[in-house]
């Protein structure tokens, strides 16, 4: 499902935007009725943080939404059935740290998808760190969506491309997410050097906070991710932060791409 979404927003010249929530976040209620509203606000790749005790390549608000949701009892069995019951029409991909997923035994990704979820991002299993693992992630049924960073040598791009499915989420700067007030200047070199050695669609992630740097991204890459602004706004109102999602999508469809490769 995720290359087919790519695929459509290509032929029809526009970006993806993928949208990051924490499961439970701000509680189980508000989680669901935002997934609900974000397929219908613009998103068009919805991912399913899953809540852990040490996010640490999360900043302060991710952690702190993490935090939260655990003291509400959020677990990923919890955040699958969150999933199932929202009944999404736009991909799903799961966002989660690699102990979660090994502590839910053998059949965690058969029972995710059955859920409906398409995708799988594990944020700290770097290609070649533990390749057994690794290939239960890929061969598996879930698209596995790789990270790369602005450090990444061109050669390891290569290699992590080649092991990725659905798109590759290039981290935008060094540190954890969080909200910035600009694009990183390096932005344009580290794309060009990821666009020469990846054929999977490319999502642009980390700092993003608002409509001109969605636009400034989307001239890029052919996706944006947006995470730690869209749960700070869910924190305050789902209605905020819907809005939000919507200045966004309108951001994205303003872009001219018809000269774009």
């Amino acid at each position: 499902m995720l290359t087919s979404r790519f695929e459509s927003l290509r032929a029809s010249r526009r970006r993806a935007l993928v949208c990051y929530v924490t499961a439970g976040h701000p509680d189980r209620a508000r989680s669901l009725e935002l997934l609900h509203g974000l397929a219908d606000a613009g998103a068009d790749v919805i991912e399913v943080g899953v809540p852990f005790s040490d996010p640490v390549a999360d900043g302060p608000v991710i952690q702190a939404s993490s935090q939260r949701a655990l003291e509400l009892g959020m677990t990923l069995d919890g955040a699958l059935e969150l999933v199932a019951e929202a009944k999404l029409t736009v991909p799903v991909v799961l966002f989660s740290y690699l102990n979660p997923i090994l502590a839910a035994g053998p059949h965690v990704l058969s029972r995710a998808r059955a859920a409906g979820v398409h995708g799988l991002l594990v944020t700290d299993l770097p290609v070649g760190e533990d390749p057994e693992r690794e290939a239960w992630f890929g061969d598996g049924p879930l698209d596995f969506v790789r990270l790369v960073a602005p450090t990444t040598p061109t050669n390891r791009m290569a290699e992590i491309a080649r092991h990725g499915r659905g798109f590759v989420y290039l981290i935008s700067r060094l540190g954890v997410t969080g909200m910035r007030a600009d694009v990183s200047a390096s932005l344009p070199e580290t794309m060009a050097r990821l666009r020469a050695v990846c054929t999977l669609p490319i999502c642009v992630g980390f700092g993003i906070s608002g409509p001109e740097q969605a636009r400034e991204v989307g001239k890029l890459a052919e996706g944006i991710v947006v995470g730690s602004a869209l749960v700070q706004t869910a924190e305050r109102s789902v209605g905020e932060a819907l809005a939000f999602t919507r200045s966004l999508r309108a951001a994205l469809d303003d872009l001219d791409l018809r000269h774009t490769p």
